[in-house]
């Protein structure tokens, strides 16, 4: 990539080479920035002294370091008790704070001069607190969330970013006289959002599930985004030319670092998640080993691999936070979430103060003509690409509609923080480095301080704080019914507390009194506001609490996998938003057929790209994926039974109409008999699988009750406490043993099927062990396809259990069901015997067991067998299939 060298003379004096200067341009790899980068894409630079005081590291000695951070953490919660008090936000109130101490420094005590001293390194931001940072906020998310509005988020993490800063680049070099390169590199700074102060706040005020998803997602990916942007930005801008070749390169690289830090992390997520499930019940041990995956991604991807160790450290907590649930013991969960909680207040409470300590007001009084440039550009380009690609997004087949109110709040609650004060700081000695760092820090300081603190009056205004109808009635309820019950205990607790009968009939008047003002005001809010359809809407809504609630003990018992469990509640969080804020149930099912299709990608991409090889892991997926199909069809099963028994105690409890109760009834009903019938299917085709769930069902219930009974003996001192921890931990080791499925009952003997089958019926029957060495059992789930329209393979199919569909499609491109198959029916001669293209598409109706049958495996017994080859030959002529 050549480019010219002659600007790259800024005020610094960079040297430029003789050869250079005669050749009149140079190669960006002979420029330092550039070699720099190349080498590693975001390695900082010792962190320059920043007004006159020494950064952090190399300033205080050991105790005045200790020292300044304990003292900071001490303000710190008390600045969060003050926040807490009166209802202010905690981030934004440290960087005032900061910036308080920052001006005591004049007049400091000597015991504070360490403190006031701090200056912020860069190092510090990227490498301790951003990966604690980004694994917290990225573990916590919920993964299926993520992936249901993952297109918005992405839309605005990458392409919206670019646009950003190529926003506030032109206008910026428009108007100030910084060069262009530079101009951009200033707008791929401050296009990094830092919505810490939000996302605590959407919390504090309820704000809808899905925004806070939008928000948080966008801050994750964005922020390596800006970050490799920088980094490509800043060797573009130091060699002073752009070509073409330049913009190709710095988009190779881009993919490269970006897409690249997000395997690197998920490779080493898997190792992590490998691990942690050999290890049972050691809260230390596991917490140690995702604080190791935290910052172990974030170094490998960044100093050894060179590539982004943000989206590094991003893919391995959304993996743990996904898939390596399950290996993390569920008695360590609670323990883990706390530990990354406090890591995260900690982090948060010292880099906001220490932005605080960074700001330089007078500085940033003298820039003040150029800082409203900058500003004014910052917030035009975030509200060219909010209000421009998040509608348009909203507009793609399959995408949903984002509410106009939240982008307004997408757009004002793009905070600046931390990450574009480190890459700020981070410049080293480029020629805008020190009015990079003023700039910056006033544009971090007007959105923390203007946007941060009227936030909350936007989402008030916007009416997103303002609790729905189902919230608001189960709000009165649950203050109805907790006056009804005090009242109704009221009895027993004189006489447990003696308490004389005037004081009891006092308290018990006061009850009265106020069970009847709640009743008042209850019935005036259902007249008011309460429709027959919201009834309805409430109703299903206090159903699915039952569900939840009994998921809940199923987990807990081991009845339930952590993955089954998570779709679970998942599906009904779903189905509960779009009641709550839509008024309807989401028409498209949760577990909707996204996950279908990459189930049905992974497994042709095994079996075309693993030769054989992948053939046992291909089938253990199979057998797993068509457990967790059955698992979910008696979860859901018992869920629906489990309302039915309680929907009356429930009905009572809101006063709902009878028929909006008959009609929520035949609701469930429904739902629970296509549950049983997705469950009867498996116990037919596989009843030696059903019979050995139950089995381990009823041990475990039998552990269970064990377990129950040594707790409450503990509980009463009937048992030594040493003696019923080595009984607790025997019935525990016993339960995990128990927990999960026998796949291996999957398993059919292949001689019954052949038998069956007339295909094979007048096989002679020295050939039968030689067919049956060649063939190769598949499990195959639901809805999952064995052959697809217009694929090409060689392979006949044996269905031993269950049935499959066939398809074709029509002229006008849909799918007709040409026959349904059952045991003893092959697919499949058609490409068998000839190679070619599948003429239909033959999908598992239900849970199959099937065997596959290659085509070179029949050349070997094709001459000594004539009597197969005429068979196939045969039922190929009778009839046109696959």
């Amino acid at each position: 990539m050549r480019v010219s060298c002659l600007s790259i003379q800024y005020q610094r004096g960079m040297a430029i080479s003789p050869a250079c200067r005669s050749r009149g341009g140079c190669d960006l790899s002979e420029v330092p920035a550039y070699t720099e980068f190349a080498q590693s894409r975001l390695r900082v630079h010792t962190a320059r002294k920043v007004r006159g005081r020494p950064a952090m590291e190399h300033s205080a000695s050991v105790i005045d370091l200790v020292s300044g951070v304990v003292f900071l953490l001490l303000v710190a919660a008390a600045v969060l008790a003050f926040c807490k008090r009166f209802r202010l936000p905690f981030t934004v109130l440290l960087v005032v704070v900061g910036i308080g101490l920052s001006g005591l420094e004049p007049w400091a005590p000597a015991f504070l001069e360490p403190l006031v001293g701090f200056a912020i390194s860069p190092e510090v931001i990227l490498f301790v607190f951003l990966p604690t940072l980004i694994f917290e906020s990225a573990l916590h998310l919920e993964v299926r969330e993520l992936r249901r509005n993952l297109l918005p988020v992405l839309t605005l993490a990458v392409p919206g970013l670019l646009i950003s800063t190529a926003i506030i680049g032109f206008l910026v070099a428009g108007v100030t006289g910084i060069d262009l390169a530079a101009a951009l590199l200033l707008g791929a700074i401050l296009s990094a959002t830092d919505p810490v102060a939000v996302i605590s706040l959407f919390k504090q005020l309820g704000a809808p599930r899905r925004l806070t998803i939008l928000v948080e997602g966008e801050s994750l990916f964005n922020d390596a985004t800006a970050i490799v942007a920088s980094q490509i930005l800043l060797a573009i801008a130091v060699a002073g030319y752009v070509s073409t070749n330049t913009v190709v390169a710095g988009l190779g690289d881009f993919v490269f670092v970006f897409f690249g830090g997000a395997v690197v992390g998920w490779v080493l997520a898997v190792v992590t998640g490998f691990v942690l499930g050999r290890v049972e019940e050691d809260a230390m041990i596991e917490i140690s080993l995702t604080t190791i995956l935290a910052y172990f991604s974030f170094l490998i991807a960044e100093h050894l691999l060179h590539v982004s160790g943000v989206m590094a450290t991003v893919a391995a907590a959304l993996t743990i936070g996904s898939w390596g649930r399950s290996k993390i013991s569920h008695s360590v969960t609670e323990y883990l979430e706390h530990f990354w909680e406090y890591l995260a207040f900690v982090a948060n409470a010292l880099i906001f103060l220490l932005v605080g300590l960074q700001i330089n007001v007078a500085a940033i009084a003298d820039a003040w003509s150029t800082l409203l440039w900058v500003i004014a550009a910052m917030l035009l380009a975030r509200a060219v690409v909010v209000f421009s690609l998040v509608p348009l997004v909203g507009r793609l087949p399959g995408a949903e509609h984002i509410d106009r109110r939240f982008q307004v709040v997408m757009y004002w609650g793009g905070l600046r923080g931390a990450i574009a004060l480190a890459i700020a700081l981070s410049l080293g000695d480029f020629a805008y480095a020190d009015t990079f760092v003023v700039l910056v820090t006033g544009a971090v300081l007007f959105t923390l301080v203007v946007q941060g603190l009227s936030i909350e009056t936007l989402i008030r205004w916007l009416g997103l704080n303002r609790p729905p109808l189902a919230d608001r009635i189960a709000e009165s309820e649950a203050r109805l019914s907790a006056r009804r019950t005090a009242l109704a205990s009221l009895p027993r607790l004189q006489q447990e507390g003696g308490f004389s009968a005037r004081r009891t009939a006092r308290v018990g008047t006061a009850l009265e009194l106020a069970i009847e003002e709640a009743e008042q005001q209850f019935e005036d809010q259902r007249r008011r506001e309460l429709t027959r359809e919201s009834e309805y809407n409430l109703l299903l809504l206090k159903c699915f609490s039952v569900q939840k609630a009994l998921y809940h003990e199923m987990f807990s018992r081991g009845h339930l996998s952590e993955k089954t469990y998570r779709n679970m509640v998942y599906a009904l969080n779903v189905e509960a938003d779009s009641l709550r804020y839509h008024g309807t149930l989401p028409r498209i099912p949760p577990r909707s057929r996204f996950e279908r299709w990459s189930r049905n990608t992974w497994m042709r991409l095994v079996q075309r790209l693993g030769m054989g090889l992948l053939d046992d892991y291909a089938e253990s997926i199979r057998s797993h994926s068509t457990a967790r199909d059955y698992e979910l069809a008696w979860a859901g099963y018992h869920g629906c039974m489990r309302v039915l028994a309680t929907i009356d105690q429930l009905s009572r409890l809101s006063d709902a109409r009878g028929e909006v109760v008959a009609e929520v009834s035949a609701l469930f009903r429904r739902w629970a008999r296509g549950a049983r019938k997705r469950m009867e299917h498996v116990m037919q085709d596989f009843p030696e699988f059903h019979q050995a769930s139950e089995q381990r069902l009823a041990e475990r219930m039998m552990l269970h009750s064990q377990r129950d009974f040594i707790l409450a003996q503990r509980r009463s001192g009937s048992i030594p406490n040493s003696v019923a921890t080595g009984l607790l931990q025997e019935l525990d080791a016993e339960i995990r043993q128990r927990r999960g499925y026998d796949t291996t009952r999957f398993r059919i003997d292949p001689v019954e099927l052949l038998r069956k089958v007339p295909l094979f019926e007048h096989v002679p029957e020295a050939e039968v062990p030689r067919i049956l060495a060649c063939l190769k059992q598949r499990t195959v789930p639901a809805r999952q396809d064995l052959i697809r329209e217009g694929d090409y393979d060689d392979s006949l199919y044996l269905i031993a259990r269950g049935q499959v569909r066939v398809l074709r499609r029509n002229a006008q491109g849909d799918e007709e069901e040409v026959a349904v198959l059952a045991a003893g029916d092959f697919v499949g001669e058609s490409g068998f015997l000839t190679g070619a293209a599948r003429s239909a598409t033959c999908r598992a109706l239900t849970p199959c067991a099937i065997y596959e049958l290659k085509r070179r495996d029949l050349e070997r017994f094709r001459r000594s067998c004539p009597e197969l080859h005429a068979a196939l030959q045969a039922a190929r002529a009778q009839r046109g299939e696959a």
